[in-house]
């Protein structure tokens, strides 16, 4: 299931200007970023994705290239502040990836593998993408036991083989990074992703809680949001940094070759969700 993207840097619609005056406004309270937040989603603007920034006081929005000045219009229109909002443009289309660590497939769609997992019997699993265990539930490694998507993007599948489960995730150089545990991520944390179509590539955290509107895919909440390039295929792919398990990828937009936004499933939301730790 091929899906079309691609990406490049992100840069503010706001002038220097704006920017500077802005700096100088008082900063928002959480109940006043809640209610942009919220307002944000209300204005339904499929290709935007957004997460409240606690240190600038503003909600921060990134929308894609299909999101067009009527609809930012519409986006101010429905927040009716500006001071608690920063736009951003990525160029590009969000979507999610289908198409991962190692490869995993179902008939003839491909994603990746993120972690592998253990219940308290012992029993393995490997987590990847909501998005991609929706499309199937035999898989190359085993079948899908659990799959949340969209609100989250998340799914589970038993290995038929467990002693193929390797808690490691592999770099494709030959050589693997041991997977000791799971996190959450901090901003600026440098991080790694492992997917099958574009193999090892790195980054950093530029938002937490992000959320995402993937348009008729719909809408998944509390993301990962990076600079890290990934392209159809690496969905379901591990984000780490270090030996800590980080996030799944989900989507975004962009290609490796000029770069990208993409945005993650938090780990421990999943490892909580389904009872299971990293092997």
């Amino acid at each position: 299931m091929a899906v079309a993207t691609g990406l490049l840097a992100v840069g503010a619609l706001v002038t220097p200007t704006a920017v500077a005056a802005e700096a100088d406004a008082p900063k928002a309270t959480v109940a006043q970023l809640k209610a942009v937040d919220s307002a944000v989603e209300k204005s339904d603007i499929a290709g935007t994705a957004w997460y409240t920034d606690a240190k600038s006081g503003k909600v921060v929005v990134t929308v894609d290239s299909t999101v067009s000045k009527a609809e930012i219009a519409k986006i101010k229109q429905t927040v009716k502040t500006d001071s608690a909002l920063e736009i951003n443009r990525t160029k590009g289309e969000f979507t999610k990836y289908i198409a991962g660590g190692e490869a995993i497939t179902t008939g003839g769609s491909r994603c990746s593998l993120g972690f592998n997992v253990q219940d308290s019997a012992g029993t393995k699993y490997a987590l990847t993408a909501g998005h991609c265990t929706n499309i199937g539930s035999s898989w190359s490694i085993g079948s899908t036991v659990g799959s949340s998507f969209p609100n989250n993007d998340y799914g589970l599948i038993q290995h038929s083989n467990p002693g193929a489960a390797d808690g490691r995730v592999y770099l494709y150089n030959g050589s693997y990074q041991e997977i000791t545990g799971a996190g959450n991520a901090s901003v600026g944390q440098s991080v790694q992703r492992s997917g099958s179509t574009t193999g090892l590539h790195g980054g950093s955290v530029t938002g937490l809680n992000a959320t995402v509107n993937y348009g008729a895919d719909g809408i998944v909440y509390g993301m990962i949001q990076t600079n890290v390039c990934a392209e159809p295929g690496d969905s379901g792919g591990a984000l780490f940094s270090g030996s800590t398990a980080l996030g799944l990828t989900s989507g975004g937009s962009g290609n490796c070759s000029s770069g990208g936004t993409t945005f993650f499933q938090p780990v421990t939301e999943a490892l909580s969700a389904y009872g299971v730790s990293i092997i």
